[in-house]
């Protein structure tokens, strides 16, 4: 009987990995939630509900948008760190994965240890706004003013930590000048704060800045990337502007709980790429300033070191 049992018990052992494998096999059997660690309305948010519903019918099951706002997007991060890694828990987030490490001292999860990166779905310009009501319509003229009233200007984030936060600070750094920030909630907010007046400068996203451009709610002074946008040709590049070297770009892309099977991380992959490479989707991006990503998953982990790394000395030198 000993026997019996201790043979049974091997066999069960060596069927756990097997049992592993047929379960990632089978992934999605159930609807994917999409976890957006920023509020409804920001460009984050608008990319992954135009490209989950491309994924849906790849997949062949539902992707479900979670938006879990606050602290710079270290909130909804840390819960899909937390979440069980069968794949149904993923992260969608922006650029600011790679600075917020250096930017919290108390950070709940380690962005390379907790994380596998999938792969970017795209990237985008910032664009540089003020309120139509400010008398500046360059950036020159943007930074005369602040060197005139130092800290009286207010610029909106979408929370501290952000990548509208950052990358405005990048801007107040290399221009040598100093605004006030008053952090919201999100993009969306921070938009909606820009359009009453509530602030007066915002470095929000490309797509959903966009729109209030075109229809005048916001004056661009200029873009953040080395190229101008193809949809807005006469809006200059900061650099070009006036602050030589600065460029950052909007970035987006896919994370999964770092003990998510490989299996699962090749499926999803694989389903994003085809997205990505679909005609209509190039074209739908770019028709919103986005360039379509879809790295591989070494590649697009490649290219977040190399963020961490950037942003580290970056921080460091701001003093933030």
């Amino acid at each position: 009987m000993f026997r019996i049992a201790r043979a049974s018990l091997v066999a069960a052992l060596f069927a756990l990995p097997a049992l592993s494998v047929v379960a990632a096999d089978k992934w999605p059997d159930k609807p994917v939630r999409l976890v957006v660690p920023f509020s409804p309305g920001g460009g984050t948010d608008l990319l992954a509900r135009f490209v989950s519903d491309r994924l849906t019918g790849v997949l062949g099951t539902t992707l479900v948008i979670d938006n879990r706002a606050g602290a710079g997007g270290t909130i909804g991060t840390a819960l899909v760190a937390r979440g069980p890694a069968d794949g149904y828990t993923l992260l969608f987030t922006s650029a600011s994965y790679t600075f917020a490490p250096y930017f919290y001292r108390d950070l709940p999860y380690d962005p390379v240890k907790d994380f596998k990166p999938v792969t970017m779905f795209g990237s985008s310009p910032n664009i540089l706004v003020v309120h139509p009501s400010m008398p500046v319509k360059t950036v020159k003229q943007l930074v005369a003013l602040a060197r005139k009233r130092p800290g009286e200007i207010l610029y909106g984030s979408a929370g501290r930590g952000s990548n509208v936060h950052l990358t405005t600070e990048l801007f107040l750094y290399m221009a040598k000048i100093k605004m006030t920030q008053v952090p919201y909630k999100g993009a969306g907010p921070a938009q909606i704060g820009l359009m009453s007046g509530e602030v007066q400068v915002l470095l929000p996203g490309f797509q959903s800045a966009y729109p209030f451009v075109k229809s005048g709610q916001m004056r661009a002074l200029a873009v953040t990337t080395q190229q101008r946008a193809q949809l807005l040709p006469d809006v200059p590049t900061v650099d070009e502007a006036g602050v030589p070297g600065y460029e950052k770009s909007a970035w987006f892309g896919l994370f999964a709980p770092i003990a998510v099977p490989e299996s699962i991380i090749s499926q999803m992959y694989q389903a994003v790429a085809k997205v990505l490479k679909d005609p209509e989707t190039v074209k739908r991006l770019a028709a919103e300033g986005a360039v379509a990503g879809g790295q591989p998953p070494a590649e697009f982990t490649a290219f977040v070191h190399s963020e961490l790394a950037s942003w580290a000395k970056l921080i460091r030198e701001m003093k933030l």
